[in-house]
């Protein structure tokens, strides 16, 4: 899928409102081919960032786990290193 978009769920502290409209946008952005949209295009896009923002914070507050949370600094110093492995 979309590479920007991050796994929100099961970390401490929670996902922010923030990261979950900007993987909403990634998400309609993959879909609709469009970065900008048109003016014509406009609403439409704005309302379905906004619908499946709304449906990610319903999904993230409603799954359950006995896993601990993890850490947002461990798990971005393990993509940056996976990063420099990759790209060198």
């Amino acid at each position: 899928m979309c590479r920007n978009i991050k796994t929100l769920y099961n970390f401490e502290p929670p996902a922010m409102d923030e990261e979950i409209h900007a993987s909403a946008l990634q998400f309609v952005r993959k879909l609709s081919g469009f970065t900008h949209p048109s003016k014509a295009n406009q609403a439409a896009f704005e309302r379905a960032v906004e619908d499946i923002a709304g449906a990610a914070r319903v999904l993230i507050e409603s799954l359950v786990t006995t896993a601990d949370p993890r850490d947002r600094q461990i798990e971005a110093a393990r993509a940056k290193a996976r990063s420099a492995a990759r790209f060198g």
